[in-house]
């Protein structure tokens, strides 16, 4: 028996290869289904089933393209009504994958086709459970994200998935190992855990959610306290894995097109186009094409890119490092951004010697931002983390304004004052100031290393 996690750190999304036998199932997978492919043909294996724990909001899933390529059935959960071929299980249906047993789990909560797939081994042990979105560990799934067809309240929801942990889960040895579909810095739960497999046992004992003694009413105060609003883009990506979606190789096609400096600018120039500049934070203070935005490959990109774009349908046009342009084309599609239409052919260097404008961003070390605040007791400091973050410890009369929030709500009322704009490390200050830049402020300067350079300095800091 071999269990892979195949752990994407950009998502905090954890897909699973099960081989046994010569037979293999994959579930979850990535859009990117390469790797799938390559792991059970040096295996001498065949995929033999992929397996959805439920139609995904945060990521596009690999099912339809792995299943064209491999031959393997799609099967998901009770209640699913996919628009493409799927082997809709039964509740406590079985799957046999070589010497192992894999049972369906009908858990809905999350939402209402959620299901857990339970693995036995060849002795009839029960071994595993891969959970998807229902359990996480330190968490379980939102259970607001319920499409509009649904006709179903989150509170209906939450007491739905209380009765799916008690009654399917909870009652599950303690020596199972739970594989959760995501891990800390998921937009799916709010409370997870740094580790990405635990056993049940534990989770029994340090998960709020599957206290003993908790009532049904508590744990839907419980679990829908603090919920942030879910991103935009998760219905879109909901319905493109629920209807079907373009395959890679046809995204990254579209994509690969090199405009010289002339043809990008001409281009850019389009009210339904937007130049997406993914280059490292540095690089982009350093120099920039005016008006773009900021969102660098280095970071949490494409759940950052969902946040702040929103829409999937936007067209993209790309600023990139050379070598990096399928990476980005790919890392966009993972999150169904499927409309880059091309990239600037010689980066910013073609750019310059065209004669193009660039821009830059004023930046201040800790030090000196420290000594700024002393001496100025009406500097204007915007902190961009999360409402979270801020409460913890804040620089003295910094402002909070969330990156996820700060386009539409930043008052628009002084673009010309000079603004402080800082985050943790600097990564997200820079996308706010792209934002803003892009709005019209002129007068913004970037704290380098964020709070986590300033809280090494004598800035004066609020702790909660």
């Amino acid at each position: 028996m071999v269990i892979e996690q195949l752990y994407t750190k950009c998502l905090a999304q954890g897909a699973y290869y099960i081989e046994s036998e010569g037979e293999v199932a994959i579930i979850d997978p990535l859009r990117e289904v390469g790797s799938y492919i390559q792991l059970a043909k040096e295996a001498g294996a065949k995929i033999k089933y992929i397996f959805e724990t439920h139609f995904h909001a945060d990521f596009v899933s690999g099912h339809v393209t792995l299943s064209e390529m491999s031959g393997a059935p799609i099967i998901y959960g009770p209640s699913a009504k996919p628009a493409f071929e799927a082997l809709i299980a039964s509740d406590g249906q079985e799957f046999k994958l070589g010497r192992l047993t894999i049972k369906a789990i009908h858990t809905p909560g999350h939402t209402l086709e959620s299901t857990c797939y339970l693995l036995t081994d060849e002795n009839g042990v029960d071994h595993s459970i891969f959970t998807g979105d229902t359990l996480f560990l330190g968490d379980v799934g939102r259970p607001d994200l319920a499409q509009k067809s649904d006709e179903i309240t989150q509170e209906q929801l939450a007491e739905i998935l209380f009765d799916s942990l008690r009654t399917k889960i909870m009652p599950l040895g303690d020596q199972i190992m739970v594989y959760p579909a995501h891990g800390a810095g998921s937009s799916c739960g709010k409370n997870m855990m740094k580790e990405t497999m635990d056993t049940l046992g534990n989770q029994k004992k340090v998960n709020y959610a599957l206290r003993a003694d908790m009532t049904k009413e508590e744990f839907v105060a419980e679990v829908l306290d603090g919920l942030a609003p879910p991103p935009a883009y998760f219905p879109l990506n909901a319905q493109l894995n629920k209807k079907g979606y373009l395959s890679l190789q046809t995204v990254l096609k579209q994509g690969h097109q090199a405009l010289s400096p002339k043809d990008f600018k001409t281009t850019s120039e389009k009210d339904d186009i937007k130049v997406l500049d993914v280059r490292h934070q540095f690089d982009f203070v350093k120099e920039h094409i005016p008006g773009s935005l900021f969102i660098g490959l280095n970071g949490t990109f494409a759940p950052w890119v969902g946040a702040i774009l929103k829409d999937v349908r936007q067209k993209l046009l790309l600023v990139v490092d050379e070598g990096k342009i399928d990476e980005a084309i790919t890392r966009l599609a993972r999150v169904g951004f499927d409309q880059t239409i091309g990239f600037l052919e010689g980066g910013l260097s073609a750019w310059k010697a065209a004669d193009l404008p660039v821009e830059s961003v004023d930046c201040i070390e800790p030090n000196a931002f420290a000594a700024l605040s002393q001496m100025d007791d009406k500097l204007s400091m915007v902190d961009v983390r999360k409402p979270s973050e801020y409460t913890t410890a804040h620089v003295l009369g910094a402002t909070n304004y969330p990156l996820t929030t700060i386009e539409v709500k930043f008052p628009n009322s002084s673009k010309d004052k000079n603004l402080q704009i800082y985050c943790a490390g600097g990564y997200r200050s820079v996308i706010a100031i792209s934002i803003l830049k892009a709005q019209g402020f002129t007068n913004l300067t970037n704290v380098n290393e964020g709070f986590d350079g300033i809280k090494n300095t004598d800035t004066k800091i609020v702790h909660s």
